[in-house]
């Protein structure tokens, strides 16, 4: 979507990747990805099956990128979770470059969530699956470039600046753990190493066994979560162990410090049960047995973990060490450099519906979180989510007050929101001086998608700007202004 004074124009296009090259000229699937497993043409020869069966010992996986745009040096690339990612042009949409990760760091797989700092670096996680037999997490930086990329050759020469900060051995040798983002302060880098896992041996064999990698990855509830804090300076975790029971987390909010802490907000699942509903024998339900049939077992809870930076030797066992009279959340000394780590629940709080104005206690469901970058790593108060409640789906999209902890709300009859996009005020003084764009598609056949333009601090409608297209539900998005290099 393009916005311009008093217009809005719309345009669409596929990532011009090898996978929808190859799916294209085949007329069917013929890359594997995460919920469907690719098998050879059977009308090819013995030869070229075997082959195929060998060469997914250890699999290619694929370059649809359909999850984020991320930006490396002055540039928009379009990313998965895999090695591969896509220069784009975000004006024209096309597709201009591919890029693999291995040509120039130790990874297999790498978030589509990194972190950008004050100096135009930008920093990303991902997993070296196999490199000396030992699965490690890698954290990798990409400098800034001053210009534009104008060729193929300074994309390339961006790219290969690429440098690893550090690196975190797997605790489990044979199933590195899942994720899908990571928190990072001006000192720190925050990882929580879940037991939300991939299996190496049940991906190595999954093409023989004909079952998809989604399968592969596996939830231990009697393990715990270990959250790794590393020192962006040295590069080195610092040595006071912190923990918490079994959770899984794909969306960190933010991360910051405050008078020795390190305090970080997620989105947490208690379980993956919610992975199950969205294989295709379930999404194609009518919706009505959908919702009926797929009510969220395990509902995505806003939670608020604290972490004291400096631990007394002298301090006993069974005591809290947080000292901040803010948070409810504790960090007790369960040994000498270790501390087990219980969150203060953000969203079970009352909500404001701002179209509504009633108040009622509610479970409040989140996802998609946003907030406004400016104040990434540094104490905030709001931040911007889609509501699922106990749905598998958004029905509204919540400004979330986390000092108050009251949530306002957007919602219209039959709408789905997409995740809520903050736009800062130009010379904006307060942290909520702006805007939020969203995407919003409708079950009512009658009814055009439209973004919904709402205003920042008091989640009242401004605008809003029907297409007159199909638009599907989106993941995430990037505000680019216009002022913006390309």
């Amino acid at each position: 979507l393009s916005v311009s004074p008093g217009e809005v124009y719309y345009r669409s296009k596929y990532l011009s990747s090898d996978t929808y090259k190859n799916n294209i000229k085949a007329n069917r699937i013929v890359v594997s990805e995460f919920g469907t497993m690719a098998y050879p043409d059977p009308c090819k020869s013995i030869f070229a099956k075997v082959f195929s069966y060998f060469s997914n010992i250890i699999p290619d996986f694929t370059d649809n990128c359909l999850i984020n745009i991320v930006k490396y040096g002055e540039d928009y690339y379009a990313t998965t979770e895999t090695n591969y990612f896509h220069r784009i042009d975000p004006y024209t949409l096309e597709t201009l470059q591919k890029a693999d990760y291995k040509e120039h760091i130790a990874v297999n797989l790498a978030t589509s969530h990194p972190h950008y700092d004050k100096d135009g670096n930008t920093y990303n996680m991902g997993t070296s699956i196999i490199e000396r037999g030992m699965p490690k997490y890698v954290v990798f930086k990409v400098p800034p470039k001053t210009t534009a990329i104008i060729s193929t050759d300074d994309a390339d020469t961006v790219l290969k600046n690429m440098e690893t900060v550090c690196s975190v051995p797997c605790r489990s040798v044979l199933s590195p753990s899942y994720f899908h983002s990571f928190g990072m302060t001006d000192n720190y880098i925050v990882f929580l190493e879940q037991p939300f896992k991939l299996d190496i041996p049940r991906l190595a064999t999954a093409f023989y066994r004909g079952v998809n990698w989604a399968s592969c990855l596996k939830f231990s509830a009697d393990e715990s979560t270990l959250i790794h804090v590393i020192d962006r300076k040295t590069g080195k975790t610092v040595s006071t162990k912190f923990y918490t029971d079994a959770l899984v987390v794909f969306h960190h909010i933010n991360t910051y410090e405050e008078a020795d802490h390190i305090v970080f907000d997620v989105i947490a699942y208690k379980d993956n049960s919610n992975y199950e509903m969205f294989y295709l024998e379930n999404l194609l339900q009518e919706s009505e047995n959908f919702a009926e049939k797929n009510q969220l077992k395990s509902p995505p809870i806003c939670q608020r973990f604290v972490l004291p930076l400096h631990t007394n030797e002298a301090s006993a066992v069974g005591e809290n060490l947080v000292k901040l009279q803010t948070t409810t959340a504790t960090a007790v000394k369960e040994k000498e450099g270790s501390l087990y780590c219980k969150p203060e629940e953000i969203c079970q709080v009352q909500h404001i519906s701002a179209k509504q104005s009633f108040l009622s206690l509610l479970l409040s469901g989140v996802e998609l979180p946003r907030y406004n970058y400016e104040y990434n790593g540094k104490k905030y108060r709001y931040f911007y989510a889609a509501r699922v409640e106990w749905k598998p789906f958004p029905t509204k999209i919540g400004k979330v007050d986390t000092e108050t902890k009251q949530i306002l709300e957007w919602a219209e009859e039959n709408c789905w929101p997409a995740e809520p996009v903050f736009v800062p005020s130009p010379n904006a003084v307060e942290e909520d001086d702006g805007i939020i764009l969203s995407s919003i598609i409708s079950t009512d056949p009658q009814k055009q998608p439209f973004l919904l333009i709402l205003d920042a601090k008091t989640f009242k409608e401004i605008a809003r700007a029907s297409i007159n297209a199909s638009l599907h539900l989106d993941l995430h998005g990037l505000f680019i202004p216009q002022h913006a290099p390309l």
